[in-house]
């Protein structure tokens, strides 16, 4: 039998984010299904599973940076980057305040995780989450994570009591929602965003204890039933009764026509105008985040507005725009007949992706330590609005996954093909041999030929001393990384450069392809293009701005 944490180590934070993104994905379709507040879109158990997978995905990557290592992450290493991941990744209302909840507990637990440090953890994130909305509302997910902190600070000692009373007092503080809220009694549901907070406290339960949690407060007032044996009854609509397509939300009528969400970095100041200014523009508004970088939701009639408020605040990104259409009060999705085929593909700066999209290409940008999300890549799909998609992700640590958001798209109804491009560079290629005329199935066959005969390198600057396969580099120096390996260690990065052209030309090839990262001058492309017009007569070169890319070169030989 595995060892049970008396503290919430590194390895204990990579269990729960594992477990809670298991149990999320077994309960995201019923916690969709009671999603009524504060817009009945049916999308919060999603919203969730979406937000945890990124946190998840972000402590795993903590682990595979440690993995030649002889140390095992540290406990605020794994705290953070679960933190970090989730604000990335959050997705609506509930996913938003989900990430204000684990941002509070890493800020106590990245100290210690022990039974003191969690009770404080819990009442950190609870008062973190209800600062971050604009209005709280009782008997929503900040009643059930303030309770839950409340009954952890009064718990016994030890860790395993802790968890324990905390899943038990956000468990009964979901139960008693119904009475809270009026719009969640008439629907005969108890919160959505609770409900799934439940989940992710019940998946720290059995990382603690190894076990499941059995119990069950009862059903309390209102009827709303309850699991006794940690299933998934909590907060089915009252008697089976089926919950409205749509009510009212608390602010009147239908509510605003539109949800914005963007990433912001912005100084705590501009912030804190960029607040009173879209306070006034809409409702469920929540900011949270901190330390430069900000993830912003609110519901607006004026979406424009919402955006243009943010960029006069820094500089947003990641700009997610929902529309909720009405007809006679039922939700719907006006949308114009699908294209017959289309291309997503993920991409490392702005500049590829200004290239691609003219190119026809919707994209999907994978900024410097935020690699998308699956949820992510199958919202781009769905926007691309066609029957038949071309999935490039560019990126070897993408391949699970792109093959989840394809499988998920698939089961959507969209016929997708997953071209395993490495690269950006291999990318670049496929999306030159695309033409959308021809036959699928030729069609992805011509541009899987185009990636795979593209070599990729792309030249990166040492953090530390460490070995790698071609000797021991030492930090600052410039790494030449040849189809995923280091081949050429150096101390400038145009000698560099020519080094890694020269190798990978040794092998061939007719057209070189040269990505610049935003501070490389123009410069090193001409003095790059000389060296291979030079020394390789029949090889032609094209340059291209990557924008703020994590690699300051990026090159590719065909």
């Amino acid at each position: 039998m595995p060892q049970l944490p008396d503290d919430l180590d590194a390895g204990a934070v990579r269990t729960w984010c594992s477990l809670a993104l298991e149990a999320l994905g077994r309960e995201r379709a019923e916690i969709d299904a009671i999603n009524v507040y504060p817009v009945a879109d049916g999308d919060t158990g999603t919203n969730l599973y979406l937000t945890f997978e990124s946190a998840a995905a972000a402590v795993e990557a903590v682990f595979a940076a440690h993995e030649t290592g002889t140390t095992a992450p540290a406990t605020a290493d794994a705290v953070r980057a679960m933190a970090h991941g989730a604000l990335i990744g959050a997705r609506g209302n509930s996913g938003t305040i989900l990430a204000q909840l684990l941002r509070g507990m890493a800020g106590v637990l990245a100290d210690g995780g022990g039974a003191d440090r969690l009770r404080l953890a819990l009442a950190s994130a609870a008062d973190a989450a209800r600062q971050a909305v604009a209005h709280p509302v009782d008997g929503t997910v900040l009643t059930v994570a303030a309770e839950a902190a409340d009954a952890a600070r009064d718990a016994g000692p030890g860790l395993s009591a802790v968890v324990t009373a905390a899943y038990d007092g956000s468990l009964a503080a979901l139960v008693r929602t119904p009475e809270q809220l009026a719009v969640l009694g008439r629907a005969g549901v108890v919160d959505a965003g609770g409900r799934g907070l439940v989940a992710v406290l019940g998946a720290l339960v059995e990382t603690v204890t190894g076990q499941a949690p059995v119990r069950s407060p009862g059903t309390g007032p209102g009827k709303a039933p309850v699991p006794v044996d940690g299933g998934s009854v909590v907060g089915l609509p009252v008697g089976g009764t089926p919950v409205p397509d749509t009510l009212d939300c608390p602010e009147g009528g239908g509510g605003p026509a539109f949800e914005v969400i963007y990433l912001l970095e912005a100084g705590d100041a501009e912030v804190a105008r960029l607040r009173t200014r879209l306070d006034a523009l809409g409702d469920s508004l929540v900011v949270v985040g901190g330390d430069g970088l900000f993830h912003v939701h609110v519901h607006v009639d004026d979406a424009g507005a919402a955006v243009e408020a943010g960029v006069e605040a820094g500089r947003p990104y990641r700009i997610r725009i929902t529309h909720f259409a009405t007809e006679s009060g039922h939700d719907v999705r006006v949308q114009a007949e699908p294209a017959r085929r289309a291309v997503v593909v993920v991409v490392p700066g702005d500049g590829l992706a200004g290239l691609c999209t003219e190119a026809g290409a919707t994209t999907v940008i994978a900024r410097p330590g935020e690699p998308p999300a699956s949820g992510e890549l199958v919202d781009a799909i769905r926007s691309a609005h066609a029957r038949e998609v071309v999935l490039l992700p560019n990126d070897a640590a993408l391949r699970h996954t792109a093959a989840a958001a394809a499988e998920q798209a698939r089961t959507e109804g969209v016929r997708v093909a997953l071209v395993p491009t490495r690269a950006a560079v291999q990318g670049i290629a496929a999306l030159a041999v695309h033409e959308p005329d021809r036959g699928f199935d030729e069609d992805v066959v011509a541009m899987t030929a185009a990636a795979g005969a593209t070599r990729y390198a792309e030249l990166a600057v040492a953090e530390h001393r460490s070995w790698t396969t071609a000797g021991v580099c030492q930090a600052g120096d410039v790494l030449g990384l040849i189809d995923g390996d280091v081949a050429v260690i150096g101390s400038d990065v145009a000698d560099t450069a020519r080094t890694v052209l020269d190798r990978m030309l040794a092998a061939g090839g007719e057209l070189v392809t040269l990505v610049l990262g935003e501070d490389v001058p123009d410069t090193l492309a001409d003095a790059l293009e000389e060296h291979v017009r030079e020394g390789h007569l029949a090889v032609d070169t094209v340059v291209y701005r990557g924008g703020h890319q994590r690699a300051p070169l990026l090159i590719g030989v065909e």
